[in-house]
């Protein structure tokens, strides 16, 4: 599958938009190969760059108490990006960093806002790319304020098992908000 598919694969989960339209956008970008735990955006700077995993994985961190916490894990054919500050234009907390070597496409804020600025389909494709990160992130938001580490570890063994594999497990305790030691006993105890 050629990377205008797999754009148009990965958001017609959102909304269908022709094929042309991510040609044209795969157009306006590149394609990067990066190291593991390459820092792809730092704390406190804006980013600048909205990525498309072709072959790695990626996460984005929040600095607190002294530690950085993973608030979300990526891996291929999804977007990567500190969104917030991408579409807000402001400095944020937030680190984006790559798990594994990575081959990735990138997009420059510059010419995603130039091109959907003249495009028939601008303003739906932020409407519902902006809508569907606000579902997203209050769906991950309410999973964690309701259900145990445990039954969200398990959930990912169902639909990503890939994740339990790939992402190094301090990244996975940290975003299901436990130490490594106690993922450590999940995973004894979850046997598949």
């Amino acid at each position: 599958m050629n990377l205008p598919d797999k754009l148009k694969s990965k958001f017609d989960n959102y909304n269908s938009f022709p094929i042309e339209f991510w040609e044209s956008i795969s157009g306006l970008g590149e394609i990067i190969s990066v190291e593991r735990e390459t820092t792809l955006k730092e704390t406190h700077k804006i980013e600048n760059y909205l990525y498309f995993i072709l072959e790695g994985s990626g996460g984005i961190l929040l600095w607190n108490n002294n530690n950085f916490v993973c608030s979300d894990m990526v891996l291929n054919n999804d977007f990567l990006c500190d969104y917030l500050s991408f579409i807000t234009r402001k400095e944020t907390p937030y680190e984006v960093i790559t798990f594994e070597k990575s081959v990735l496409f990138r997009i420059s804020y510059a010419a995603l806002y130039s091109y959907l600025n003249s495009s028939e389909n601008g303003d739906k494709f932020w409407r519902y790319s902006n809508q569907a990160l606000y579902i997203d992130k209050h769906l991950q938001f309410i999973q964690s304020v309701t259900q145990s580490a445990e039954a969200i570890y398990e959930l990912m063994l169902q639909h990503q098992p890939e994740i339990v594999q790939r992402i190094p497990q301090k990244y996975i305790a940290s975003y299901l908000g436990i130490t490594p030691q106690s993922l450590s006993r999940i995973r004894k105890k979850i046997v598949y």
